[in-house]
């Protein structure tokens, strides 16, 4: 065979590398749970804009962690930061990132998007929202904090900068372990997701 040419020997594995390139956006874009107008109905009908201050509930987080009191040491003991998160409407998804890290995996993107086209409808493009992150109840605690700010943070970036989202339309917090999504299984998967949250009217 001439210098440069393709033996049927050097096929198959390029075949099989196609084949498997062809595959994965099969096995990543697996829906989220939920529909899309299922979502759309858990962000509608805000009557009250709650009075959160973000920077001020950062802080708070912060300052429990360091006071390390002894009644504040068991999960399942310790009181909500924001408990008027619990009140707007909202819903919670599960978004993957690298262990450790604030890197989105590509399998995700899928529901970053989905998340994009429900803050487009027409019902909600007049509001703001909230992206909260949290993480399960294991590790350091302040390293949690910081990491679920940095993952909230990144969420955030990926909807304005990918998805065309306005930022003035999205805020993010992250609240690590300290409001757990499910106190009573404080290492359950569940307190990984992310809660997105109807938390204003645009001006």
């Amino acid at each position: 065979m001439p210098s440069g040419g393709i033996s049927r020997r050097d096929i198959a594995p390029l075949v099989l590398a196609w084949l498997g390139v062809a595959a994965w956006p099969a096995r990543a874009q697996t829906p989220a749970a939920g529909t899309a107008d299922e979502w759309i109905g858990k962000l509608a009908g805000l009557e009250t804009a709650p009075d959160l201050d973000i920077a001020a509930l950062r802080q708070q987080a912060l300052d429990r962690i360091k006071a390390r009191a002894k009644t504040d040491a068991a999960p399942l003991k310790r009181p909500l930061i924001a408990p008027d998160l619990l009140k707007p409407p909202q819903f919670s998804t599960d978004i993957q990132f690298d262990e450790d890290a604030a890197v989105v995996r590509p399998e995700s993107y899928r529901t970053l998007g989905r998340i994009a086209d429900t803050l487009y409808h027409p019902s909600l493009f007049g509001y703001k929202f909230l992206i909260v992150g949290h993480t399960l109840s294991t590790g350091k605690r302040e390293y949690n904090l910081t990491l679920s700010q940095r993952r909230a943070d990144t969420i955030r970036d990926i909807l304005i900068s990918t998805f065309k989202i306005s930022p003035k339309r999205l805020l993010a917090l992250g609240l690590g372990e300290e409001q757990l999504l499910d106190g009573l299984r404080p290492t359950a998967p569940v307190n990984q997701e992310f809660q997105i949250v109807t938390v204003g009217q645009m001006p």
